[in-house]
């Protein structure tokens, strides 16, 4: 009898499922992040040891060095939702290594600067864009793509990178200064983010699906195609914000936030010491040390913006701060006293720990888009600290003194509380929209 052959179709390959490494592959990137951030970070350390030496050389008008300053922090804030758009257009890698050799070009030829528009075009326009495009944004794009889960505790790590970028080439920097000259100090910073671009490009992805795995705590995803009109998108993506209700309260209460940190104590805190007889060098520790406690403060802040309501967060933060800028005035004195360290302390606890809570309130609302959104009310933050910076010294010439301003800070910080209090919780549409 003849033995008939059955023919079967070939049995299909099975579905190619994403890889569940043991160590997931989204730390790593977070880890490339925080060094290339810290690789960065040392040129916000420069700008205030540069004053002396610029003015002492050239002879500019500390008025002259600090507009090339402020072009660089206010390029900081306005090239953040630009670069946003740019790494979904280009790709998170290309974006941050061009951004990464834009800060070093500009920062190493200042040291053959001889006029002052050449301070302001190198340090204010191109290491302002730089910098710029590796702003919190950043930090924010990485963290949306690579991450599910543990959203707020990696985007704390990741803005604390930034101080920790400082307190590394703070000391450096100044003994550079102090011994060598300015020079030697700006190829430091140049070096040093130049030295990033390598680890960037060999080991920085732009999405997990490059590498065939899902973001840690989430489900497979292809990799969506590129986003065209980076500036466009930008713009398109303000303009449809603005229509909304929480934008202008987080843009608010961030606004504040520069204005009482970066605008308001980085800015004054050590001439006002000094009113009261404290020595310079110890108003400056005092602000280190603020750097110190503000890279736990930030760690903080992600790990509790996982598990309780962000915008609750935010007023908590926000009338904190203001409660403590209230007393400074009562604790500034000639020595270094215990009260004065408590206060310290505190308020570097407090320092930026608004950003993990601000971050998520525009993942919440904004979606896709809150990358972008968060550049642009990081400008917002950016624009409320040059107002103080500059409002703060007047009223020093006014009044003698800076109370006014610490007690007009307290307020707008309560101000800031409220405001984070009224914004809305989002009420889905679907999976993936918020309104």
């Amino acid at each position: 009898m003849a033995q008939t052959t059955e023919h079967r179709p070939p049995t299909p390959a099975p579905a190619r499922t994403p890889r569940t490494p043991r160590v997931h592959r989204a730390w790593s990137v977070a880890a490339v992040t925080f060094v290339t951030i810290i690789g960065a970070a040392a040129f916000a350390s420069l700008p205030g040891l540069l004053i002396e030496p610029l003015h002492t050389e050239f002879d500019w008008s500390r008025g002259t060095i600090g507009f090339a300053v402020s072009v660089n922090l206010a390029l900081y804030g306005l090239t953040a939702p630009f670069a946003a758009a740019l790494m979904d257009r280009f790709g998170i890698r290309r974006v941050v290594a061009v951004a990464l050799t834009v800060i070093a070009l500009g920062s190493v030829l200042t040291v053959w600067m001889t006029a002052a528009w050449q301070l302001v075009l190198f340090w204010g326009v191109l290491v302002g864009l730089g910098s710029g495009s590796m702003a919190l944004a950043f930090a924010a794009t990485v963290t949306n793509r690579w991450f599910t889960a543990r959203r707020g505790l990696v985007t704390g790590i990741l803005t604390a990178a930034g101080a920790s970028g400082q307190l590394v080439f703070l000391p450096l920097l100044s003994w550079l200064v102090e011994h060598h000259g300015w020079r030697p100090a700006a190829v430091t910073v140049a070096l040093s983010a130049l030295a990033v671009v390598p680890f960037v490009w060999l080991l920085l992805r732009d999405h997990p699906a490059d590498v065939g795995l899902a973001p840690y705590g989430g489900e497979y995803a292809e990799k969506p195609a590129p986003v065209t009109g980076a500036a466009r998108r930008a713009v398109a993506v303000l303009l449809k914000a603005a229509r909304t209700g929480p934008f202008w309260l987080l843009a608010g209460t961030f606004a504040i936030c520069g204005a009482s940190t970066n605008g308001l104590v980085k800015t004054h805190f050590v001439p006002a010491a000094h009113d009261h007889g404290m020595p310079v060098t110890a108003a400056a520790g005092l602000l280190a040390v603020i750097g110190v406690f503000d890279v736990v403060g930030t760690i903080a802040s992600g790990w509790f913006t996982d598990r309780f309501e962000a915008r609750r967060l935010l007023a908590v933060y926000y009338a904190l701060r203001g409660v403590s800028l209230l007393f400074l005035p009562l604790l500034l004195a000639p020595a270094v006293h215990p009260p004065m360290i408590f206060f310290i302390v505190f308020y570097g606890l407090d320092w930026v720990a608004t950003v993990p809570p601000t971050i998520a309130l525009c993942r919440e609302h904004y979606g896709e888009d809150s990358a972008i959104v968060f550049g642009w009310v990081l400008a917002s933050h950016q624009v409320g600290a040059a107002v103080v910076a500059f409002a703060g010294g007047v009223a020093r010439d006014v009044f003698g003194s800076y109370d006014v301003v610490w007690y007009a800070s307290g307020a707008l910080c309560a101000a800031a509380a409220l405001m984070a209090l009224v914004i809305r919780r989002p009420a889905r549409a679907d999976g993936l929209t918020l309104r």
